[in-house]
């Protein structure tokens, strides 16, 4: 393993598994393949983009012949499979563009991996593809897909491609599904940057329903830790949950964000719930502890601490995507590459 292709390397999660990776291993090379779609924001990466060892491709996972040039040019061992449309709310609005990337797309990118002979392919998919928990219970890696939304649809579908691809062909995939992820370079129009930026502007803070829809938070530098775990001692064909045993209502989480800001809790304001809102997810992470040794460092209320901090510290990072400003820098950035 020398030489990784991370798709969607631009996005959230991405991004901080770019940076973690190169800090991590000096022998690794990074390549970021992405298309630079709304959530996709190359200033995520100004800290690593001068580093000898990572590179950028502005590309399509749709586009085979993109895709096979860029496995090829970089000498491509390893592939970590971001690169999806992942926002709930965007798949109810318009779900044609959810299926060609989350599903077409990995189909084309498994094909073209095939082809060139990749030795590892890690795909990083969601715990919604199970569906909504009653009020106990947790996720397994054995419980049925029940998919509620054109997004968690999507997501199960590349999901048993990967799989297939396995079984049928001897692919070397794995599959990971984690719990909801918060951290650092989040996109805003996800609940905790959005909460964030709007109490900071004294703005209300929407919060759907009744609010008391329950996830399981997972800080994003423990995903990027479980996922190099996975990536070097994961099983092909496995499936492996990541948690981070953190059960929060979406109201409390509101009313935290609102006490770490100093923020009156009569910003918070109650809209019509979203169609198909799943009431509770909960992921059993036991798989990843128990064969692979991994555990999430970060409890929730610390988690969050660093969050708050960093959003406030990088009030204009935030602040240009809301303007749209942040598009600007790809063209700045690489006009003459």
């Amino acid at each position: 393993m020398k030489n990784i292709l991370v798709t969607g390397g631009a996005g959230f999660i991405g991004s901080n598994f770019v940076q973690f990776m190169l800090n991590k291993y000096p022998g690794y090379t990074i390549v970021n393949y992405d298309v630079l779609t709304y959530a996709g924001n190359l200033e995520n990466l100004t800290s690593v983009e001068k580093n000898p060892r990572y590179r950028f491709v502005k590309g399509d996972i749709g586009d085979a012949a993109a895709v096979t040039a860029a496995l090829k040019e970089y000498s491509i061992d390893t592939i970590v499979h971001f690169a999806a449309e992942s926002h709930v709310d965007r798949s109810i609005s318009g779900p044609a563009v959810f299926v060609q990337t989350n599903v077409v797309g990995t189909q084309v990118l498994l094909d073209a991996s095939r082809a060139h002979g990749i030795e590892r392919f890690l795909h990083v998919s969601t715990d919604e593809v199970y569906g909504s928990l009653g009020a106990t219970g947790y996720f397994t890696e054995q419980t049925p897909l029940h998919p509620n939304s054109p997004y968690s649809a999507s997501k199960a579908s590349s999901d048993m491609l990967v799989l297939a691809y396995q079984h049928t062909f001897g692919f070397p995939g794995i599959v990971t599904r984690c719990s909801n992820n918060y951290g650092p370079y989040q996109f805003p129009e996800k609940l905790i940057p959005l909460m964030i930026a709007n109490a900071l502007n004294d703005r209300p803070l929407p919060v759907y329903g009744d609010g008391l829809n329950v996830r399981d938070w997972l800080y994003v530098e423990d995903h990027c830790s479980a996922l190099d775990t996975v990536l070097h001692r994961g099983v092909n064909g496995e499936v492996y949950n990541i948690g981070g045993h953190n059960e929060w209502k979406n109201i409390d989480i509101v009313k935290l964000v609102l006490k770490e800001l100093g923020k009156p809790e009569s910003l918070i304001t109650f809209v019509k719930d979203r169609p198909g809102h799943d009431r509770r997810y909960a992921i059993d992470a036991a798989r990843i502890k128990n064969d692979l040794g991994w555990v999430p460092a970060y409890q929730f209320e610390t988690g969050i601490r660093r969050t708050v901090q960093w959003y406030l510290q990088h009030r204009s990072w935030w602040e240009r995507i809301i303007s749209g400003d942040y598009k600007n820098y790809y063209a700045q950035q690489y006009a003459n590459r």
